[in-house]
């Protein structure tokens, strides 16, 4: 007898692909595989299959372990001349006023699809085919654009995903115009693409003729992966940061990723003094200036996360210094395996492999991952990453898969919805629903509060006399946070977040 799973999901299509994936024998890890590929399918602009993912697993009976997708500082053998070229400077209203950089320079070595795979090798039990299988249907035939894809379109539609010839076609309909939200479209390459990845399986991107195409088409267009680094291209299975919040056992993303480090230090301050805005906005401010001055200038990641961890346990936070478009899919089966997958492509470079389908990340891009300088990395360095998905369990028999979109809004996101439920016990649907804050660390090094309409927090804005801006009562800005759960007494459940289209499903 199959187990039950139920899916939180980026939207209708991609849950009723996890749906699919768990008719078809599988577990929590198969659908919420299905649900990432069908989001990297039907969500032009949001998240595609040429960027990064994290797998967060903790099986039944087994030990947790986060599976590393990110991305890589691509250049193996590359002619130091194209190093700083080959990009695009696009200025956008997305987030209140973004600067970033598109184009095939902008593009880093994809890692989404070796973690997907490796996932399925190690957890999952239906058929590879049959968890790609409706992303295949869906590529080929027809998809509905989804709410979040055509908000983010339409702001970017005409300067990220304007400029290539073969991406055109993906993001616009017969009549030229960016598509709309229910509008129909379909990408009959990515439909192949997809079958190839689904019957020669998830290496072929990196060593077979999708990587020739992939390394080909950045040659010819002043990009910088080679299919040496392609083929050099692993996934690294890691060993999770585990940190007790009230009952909950939680496995984090750790190093080299920033987003796990910093979330688990917001969450141990915010559990050591218990819900306060000030607190909160003063943890933020704290962590993210230190990130601003330390991590976001390192050279090594996975030495400077340990580091930060170790000085916060024995100093607390007081030792700190003072001064990415995603998608994620959460899935729990009764069994009691979780499985929480991020994945991002950046703000998108606007550019498609030819003939593949494939729209490329501009994770290369993206100011605030790359302080550093552009193409400073040296090749084959994993990038930094603000993706969290988080797995946790509880001694009562509850198992929780966590996590969200957002850049560098998912900690602080994940914070409050983490602190409000597993510390206040407000139930989940409430702890998404309830009003965010975000401290954003300028250019500058000073800060601004990212808030949504809520008197206390504006009242704590007040006191602290920070410059703040207002996005409203619900702004997909602040994530899309999905939560899957196994509850005590053996039944499973989903909660999406209404700040972007997100569907739920619990199979039967």
């Amino acid at each position: 007898m199959h187990p039950r799973v139920a899916i939180a999901a980026t939207g209708p299509a991609s849950a009723d692909a996890g749906l699919a994936a768990a008719a078809a024998g599988g577990n929590a890890v198969d659908a919420a595989i299905a649900a990432m590929v069908s989001a990297m399918t039907t969500e032009p602009g949001i998240v595609s299959a040429a960027g990064g993912a994290y797998v967060s697993v903790w099986p039944a009976g087994g030990d947790p372990e986060v599976i590393d997708g990110n991305v890589e500082m691509p250049g193996r053998g590359q002619d130091p001349a194209r190093f700083g070229a080959g990009l695009r400077e696009v200025t956008t209203s997305y987030g209140g006023g973004l600067t970033l950089y598109a184009g095939h320079g902008s593009v880093a070595t994809p890692g989404a699809f070796a973690a997907l795979g490796t996932a399925h090798d190690r957890h999952g039990r239906a058929p590879w085919w049959e968890v790609l299988a409706p992303s295949i249907t869906a590529a080929r035939t027809g998809y509905a654009i989804g709410g979040a894809a055509a908000s983010y379109l339409a702001i970017t539609g005409d300067s990220v995903f304007g400029w290539d010839e073969h991406t055109r076609p993906l993001v616009r309909g017969a009549d030229g115009a960016v598509v709309v939200a229910g509008q129909l479209a379909t990408n009959p390459d990515l439909a192949d693409t997809l079958e190839q990845i689904a019957t020669q399986g998830a290496r072929s991107l990196y060593t077979g003729d999708l990587a020739a195409r992939i390394a080909a088409d950045s040659e010819e267009r002043g990009g910088l992966i080679t299919a040496a680094d392609l083929a050099a291209y692993r996934a690294v299975v890691r060993t999770p940061l585990r940190l007790a919040l009230g009952e909950w056992d939680l496995a984090l993303n750790p190093p080299p990723s920033i987003g796990g480090p910093m979330l688990a230090i917001m969450l141990r301050e915010l559990a050591a003094g218990g819900w306060d805005w000030l607190r909160i906005i003063e943890i933020q401010r704290q962590v993210l200036s230190y990130r601003h001055q330390v991590h976001d200038l390192s050279t090594d990641l996975e030495e400077d996360g340990y580091a930060l961890l170790e000085s916060v346990d024995l100093n607390g936070l007081a030792s700190l210094p003072t001064s990415s478009s995603t998608a994620h899919v959460s899935a729990v089966d009764s069994d009691g395996t979780v499985c929480a997958i991020t994945a991002s492509s950046g703000y998108g470079s606007g550019a498609t492999v030819p003939g593949t389908g494939l729209m490329l990340n501009n994770c290369l891009g993206e100011p605030e991952l790359n302080r550093l300088g552009l193409h400073a990395l040296a090749p084959g360095t994993r990038l930094a990453s603000n993706m969290s998905p988080t797995v946790a369990r509880s001694p009562s028999g509850a198992a929780l898969a966590i996590g969200s979109p957002g850049a560098d809004r998912i900690t602080t996101a994940l914070m409050q919805v983490l602190g409000r439920h597993c510390l206040e016990g407000m139930p989940m649907d409430q702890a998404i629903e309830a009003p965010r804050v975000h401290v954003r660390i300028l250019d500058d090094g000073t800060p601004r509060v990212d808030l949504e309409d809520d008197e206390g927090i504006s009242a704590a804005v007040g006191a602290l006399g920070l410059p703040s801006f207002s996005h409203g009562p619900r702004s997909m800005f602040f994530g899309g946070v999905g939560a899957a759960r196994l509850l005590p007494d053996g039944t499973v459940d989903a909660t999406g977040d209404p700040r972007r289209e997100a569907a739920t499903r619990v199979s039967s």
